[in-house]
């Protein structure tokens, strides 16, 4: 406590100080602190929306002097201008952003009384108000409203803008709007500011748009993960991709190759063995393929081998999809050079 605080609470007197005591313990066991106006709410809501709060947040509404010394006490001298009006303190586990966003989720409409401002604009809408002929239609008019008489009863033409955002209520547009049961402005707590990690946040700063800033994370995240992939550069994300690529693009260099090595055999026979029944197709010859081989199927190895290839071709693909401009290894023009290679040897074992 500052000497300047200290000062300030003493000779206070014992329920005041007990007061004060009760705000400091709020501001001590929450995360997030922050003022909210509580204006213009009926005590009864007010009540309803402190029961509705309970788990999720604390409200303590208190003499705003108080609050000024239980906030300077506690270092939150940054709350201390918010603290104006009908203000209570809020505290809370959540980040501020939830806060913010429970609390405008909890506004309930509401008649606006004479003299109050215009939270924004107020429009009484096209269509038929339900209202019998009579006087009203003079008082929907004075107003500004497009209103006739049709078909038995007061009917509003068009969307009418009667008061612009900021304009003060006239005692005959509430009247209007309370016939017509239009409740303009919305009745809750109004999040004035509130600290966390000792971080100010205004409500400006909290008033996002969390689904267009979730996405904003998610192609961040993907424009980091292909770059990573074409650096290349390994991460723990990363890593098994990297590898996969690495494994496909080397048994594809292997199999190209003709590399005689233990894990490629399987394929490079199912290989041999395709090329020599392609080769033999194309020959006019019922015993073009040699006898031993007419009733065998392709190698079961050799299928395999394909479909590890396949899958190293989804590991390629999986990556590209998320935004990664990989390289390709390229075996069509070496695979038809092998296709010509085994044709001329097989020509030559039945020539």
């Amino acid at each position: 406590m500052s000497a300047q605080a200290d000062r300030k609470t003493e000779n206070l007197p014992q329920w005041k100080q007990e007061e004060v005591d009760d705000l400091e313990a709020l501001i001590e066991n929450y995360e997030s602190v922050g003022i909210v106006g509580i204006a213009g709410i009926p005590s009864k809501q007010l009540q309803d929306m402190r029961r509705d709060l309970h788990g999720t947040a604390e409200l303590r509404v208190s003499r705003n002097t108080l609050q000024v010394r239980a906030l300077e006490t506690a270092g939150l001298d940054d709350l201390v201008d918010n603290v104006e009006g009908q203000v209570g303190l809020i505290g809370t586990n959540d980040n501020p952003f939830t806060l913010y966003k429970e609390l405008e989720a909890s506004k309930t409409p509401a008649p606006i009384n004479e003299g109050e401002v215009a939270p924004n604009d107020i429009v009484i809408p096209e269509g038929d108000t339900g209202v019998d002929p009579g006087p009203f239609v003079g008082e929907l008019q004075s107003i500004g409203a497009n209103a006739r008489i049709e078909d038995g009863s007061i009917q509003v033409m068009e969307d009418s803008t009667v008061l612009e955002a900021g304009g003060e209520v006239s005692a005959d547009l509430a009247n209007v709007l309370n016939e017509l049961g239009i409740e303009p402005k919305e009745v809750g707590l109004d999040l004035r500011a509130v600290v966390a990690e000792g971080v100010l946040f205004d409500p400006e700063d909290l008033d996002i748009d969390i689904e267009a800033y979730e996405s904003d994370v998610q192609t961040a995240a993907a424009r980091a993960r292909n770059l990573s992939l074409n650096a290349p550069f390994p991460t723990a994300t990363t890593a098994p991709t990297l590898i996969a690529k690495a494994t496909g693009e080397a048994k594809s260099l292997g199999l190209q190759a003709a590399i005689e090595d233990e894990d490629l055999m399987p394929d490079l026979v199912s290989k041999a063995d395709a090329q020599l029944r392609a080769l033999a197709a194309q020959i006019d010859d019922e015993e073009a393929l040699p006898a031993e081989l007419q009733d065998v199927s392709a190698p079961a190895a050799g299928a395999a081998g394909s479909a590890d290839e396949d899958e190293d071709e989804d590991e390629n693909e999986s990556a590209d999809d998320q935004g990664a401009e990989t390289d390709d290894v390229d075996t069509d023009d070496d695979d038809d050079e092998d296709d010509g290679d085994g044709a001329e040897g097989l020509g030559a074992m039945f020539g």
